[in-house]
């Protein structure tokens, strides 16, 4: 695991610029929120896991489709580690990248069945299963143990790096500014997994990576992208 000095310190100024975009973000996503069945209150551990992996690199409302047969056939961890190779590309195959995501699927299983079937409750020890990187274990321990953990990916990036400033480092692992400002966002316990589905949804429907929707945008009229995008004009 990489190092975390040179943390960035959030000024005054950009605390303020964080809030006003919470808050508008907040009011956006009552009523333009995603509904996906990873988000319901009765989800498990095991059940978020599987939709993220699922997730990588392919569209949510693809994974939705065939998110309910997957945890059918494998409700569990014990059931999908005695599973094989093939079955679990046969499952996914309409995903896209069946065949680099059944491993994945085994092998997080298996090494969760050897933890007792339970995920651990620490980043460093989620960190340490296979497959397991920054985002899910920010997932897990945000959705599960009350942390205030941003849910940064590209789309996350997208809209920090459109609206505050571009980040530094090419890999969002690991920039300072990037995680700070994505933290600051979400800092409220209460509303941190709220807020992170918030940006991703965001991100989604208004902040899309080609020809975003910036006259449809709440947060236009303080957005570094959007000033630049009129200067040009």
């Amino acid at each position: 695991m990489r190092s975390q000095k040179n943390k960035y310190e959030i000024s005054s100024e950009l605390k303020e610029k964080t809030s006003w975009f919470r808050r508008r973000l907040r009011t956006w996503f009552k009523t333009n929120h995603r509904n996906f069945p990873w988000r319901e209150i009765t989800r498990t551990p095991y059940e978020v896991l599987i939709a993220e992996i699922m997730l990588r690199r392919t569209k949510a409302g693809t994974v939705a489709q065939f998110y309910p047969a997957f945890l059918k056939k494998y409700p569990d961890f014990a059931h999908l580690a005695k599973a094989n190779t093939k079955s679990v590309q046969k499952l996914i195959k309409p995903l896209g990248l069946w065949r680099q995501k059944a491993p994945v699927f085994l092998a997080v299983a298996k090494s969760v069945s050897e933890n007792k079937g339970q995920l651990p409750s620490t980043r460093e020890e989620l960190e340490s299963l296979s497959h397991i990187g920054q985002y899910i274990s920010s997932v897990i321990l945000t959705t599960f143990h009350g942390n205030a953990e941003p849910f940064i990916d590209v789309n996350t990036a997208r809209v920090v790096d459109r609206f505050f400033g571009p980040r530094k480092l090419v890999d969002i692992r690991y920039d300072p500014y990037l995680k700070a400002v994505s933290k600051e966002i979400v800092k409220n316990k209460r509303e941190s997994l709220q807020l992170n589905w918030a940006i991703l949804d965001f991100a989604a429907l208004v902040c899309k990576a080609i020809k975003p929707l910036c006259s449809k945008c709440p947060m236009e009229s303080q957005c570094l992208y959007a000033q630049k995008l009129e200067s040009i004009d």
